[in-house]
């Protein structure tokens, strides 16, 4: 009897863990989407949702109340976990900026900060401020440290998977070899895991933006730099070391110029914001920033329209290439140059039918990102919320379980 006593037990955590995992994923569902999600019963979905509210660990929203909109018929009831369930951190480090931000597990921001951060700075002094964010916008939301489930760092960098440090060919050299995640930790006193910024842009339009609803998708930041993000089944994947995704050294001119990574030719020597920025400024004999190119070809300037063109080609070439390896459902891309619309589009899907073998492309929906800068801040946190398991939460799991 104790023998089955405890399977039961062991039973209803799991059932549990499901449930409380499909509410960190979605932010909020109904019951029937629950029930799909997991592959549970409506029923064992009632008992646990029950189980949920009465410990106070979830709530039931109106949709109608939720969407504004009028529904045929009776609208579902929708059930999130409750703001005192937990809260996640998100810290977003790129080129240029560093964002932190404060949502509870409902997928609502509650706090968030940012700043400009020069390109050169050290890690110390990025993670000093980073330090002091997270306290300022803990303070903001008027929230308690010590409900804090998880805290995801993203930095545009590789990150290698086994020993935690930032790997070599990273746009942050002060960043080289550091460990990330045991140098945060240290300075908030949680625990931290680090993602590569590309991989959090992947997660967050997956989750709130242009690829929701999707499962095999691929994100491409095409900025300073230009890295990728595979999602495949719905969840990241990073490869063996880490680096699963890099599409920016793709070597697509054997002789041409020299990349950070140390080979010639790689995507990210030709297509980047970067690259074409610093044609451009050839071209005119003046500096003209990423930012200046989209803004020139927006008010009809032929050559940064013309730059902007070829590296929509350059890109293509590469995508197409990843499609008929991986044959995602969808290519999505985020970062500054995603701003050139269909200057960059069009170009790009022109590429990707020609040198895709037509099984593999004929289908792929090739948008824009919808989240803009704060698609890296927004993954950070799903982060969190979508992959569970790397984060514990065990009173939503253990209350109520036996």
């Amino acid at each position: 009897m104790e023998r089955r006593s405890g399977a039961l037990a062991s039973l209803r955590a799991a059932n549990r863990k499901l449930v409380v995992d499909a509410l960190r994923a979605r932010g909020m569902a109904s019951r029937a989407e629950l029930a799909r999600a997991t592959g549970l019963s409506r029923s064992t979905i009632s008992t646990i949702v029950g189980d949920l509210i009465e410990a106070g660990l979830a709530v039931e929203r109106d949709a109608a109340d939720l969407d504004g909109e009028s529904h045929a018929g009776r609208p579902p009831v929708m059930v999130s976990l409750d703001t005192s369930a937990g809260l996640a951190l998100g810290v977003d480090f790129g080129h240029r900026h560093l964002r932190v931000a404060v949502s509870d597990l409902a997928h609502t921001v509650l706090a968030e900060k940012w700043s400009e951060l020069d390109v050169d700075h050290s890690a110390t002094e990025g993670l000093d401020l980073a330090a002091e964010f997270v306290e300022q916008v803990l303070a903001e939301a008027g929230a308690d440290r010590n409900r804090v489930i998880g805290v995801v760092m993203g930095l545009p960098a590789p990150i290698d998977r086994a020993t935690g440090t930032v790997q070599d060919s990273s746009i942050l050299p002060g960043w080289v070899g550091v460990d990330a995640a045991a140098e945060a930790s240290a300075r908030l006193g949680l625990p931290v895991e680090v993602e590569n910024d590309a991989n959090l842009g992947a997660l967050a339009e997956l989750v709130w933006g242009a690829a929701k609803g999707r499962s095999d998708v691929f994100y491409i930041k095409v900025s300073t730099g230009i890295g990728g993000g595979i999602i495949a089944g719905g969840r990241l994947q990073h490869g063996v070391g880490g680096t699963a995704g890099e599409i920016g050294h793709t070597r697509l001119l054997p002789d041409g110029p020299v990349c950070r990574c140390g080979n010639r030719g790689c995507l990210e020597t030709i297509a980047s914001s970067r690259a074409i920025a610093n044609l451009l400024s050839e071209s005119r004999r003046e500096e003209v920033s990423a930012r200046d190119v989209l803004d020139l070809a927006k008010a009809g300037d032929s050559a940064a329209q013309r730059l902007i063109a070829d590296s929509g080609q350059a890109l293509g070439l590469a995508i197409a290439n990843l499609c008929n390896l991986l044959n995602p459902e969808a290519v999505i891309v985020g970062g500054d140059l995603s701003g050139a619309g269909d200057l960059l589009l069009a170009p790009m899907r022109e590429a990707v039918l020609r040198n895709g073998i037509p099984s593999a492309v004929k289908d792929l929906a090739i948008a824009t990102g919808v989240l803009g800068e704060r698609a890296e801040m927004l993954g950070a946190l799903a982060l969190v919320m979508h992959e569970a398991e790397r984060f514990q939460a065990p009173a939503l799991i253990a209350e109520g379980a036996a």
